[in-house]
């Protein structure tokens, strides 16, 4: 739990400073299925939590938060801190399929 609690530290302070919705993000989040405002992705960083790691990404190490948007939509937004800002790499409102109940772990398949 440790590293979880300091790359969600290493997500807010980077976001302090600046969040950079990457190409893909924006297609995501605005896709009519979807309509995710960048408002809910703040939200999302700044009282989300993480449910996934990823210290080894190609693209640096990233994580994936679950936070909850307009009418408390559950709301999935990967991002990776940088030195000077924070990458949102996507966002997307999570399948119930392919999610737990309270979306925090993937189901089994």
């Amino acid at each position: 739990m440790g590293t979880e609690m300091e790359i969600l530290i290493q997500v807010r302070a980077a976001a302090q400073q600046k969040i950079l919705f990457l190409p893909h993000a924006l297609r995501q989040m605005l896709r009519p299925d979807r309509m995710i405002r960048r408002a809910e992705v703040r939200r999302v960083i700044t009282e989300g939590e993480v449910i996934e790691d990823y210290p080894k990404d190609a693209r640096g190490h990233s994580c994936l938060l679950l936070g909850f948007g307009a009418g408390e939509r559950p709301i999935h937004v990967v991002c990776a801190p940088r030195e000077d800002y924070l990458a949102i790499i996507t966002a997307y409102l999570p399948d119930e399929h392919e999610w737990s109940s309270d979306f925090r772990k993937r189901v089994e398949k």
